[in-house]
């Protein structure tokens, strides 16, 4: 089963855009978090590596859900990324995150 099946999706070119938007979010969503904790005053100078590291894991997941959605909407899949990341947050049992659907 390939791509295009099993994301429900129609063209190369949505499977290419979509693959395009998880590798950028994944590189920025580690680059960004980096920043972000020397913001709240956590640095490798400030804390140990062993509080810094998994304070850096953690918050590059709560970045990267943020901007999977954002890029998507900017590389026009938004309808795409927005199904995934609700089906990804349920699987995690993290559903009551999202807006109640009507």
């Amino acid at each position: 089963m390939g791509f295009k099946s099993r994301w429900g999706i129609t063209s190369n070119f949505q499977v290419f855009m979509i693959i395009v938007v998880f590798a950028v979010t994944g590189s920025t969503s580690a680059y960004l978090s980096k920043p972000i904790l020397s913001w709240l005053g956590i640095t490798k100078d400030t804390v140990s590596g062993w509080v810094y590291y998994p304070l850096y894991i953690i918050l590059i997941f709560p970045v990267y859900q943020i901007l999977l959605v954002s890029f998507g909407f900017l590389f026009g899949q938004f309808k795409f990324f927005w199904a995934f990341e609700k089906k990804m947050l349920r699987a995690m049992k993290l559903g009551f995150l999202l807006p109640k659907e009507k």
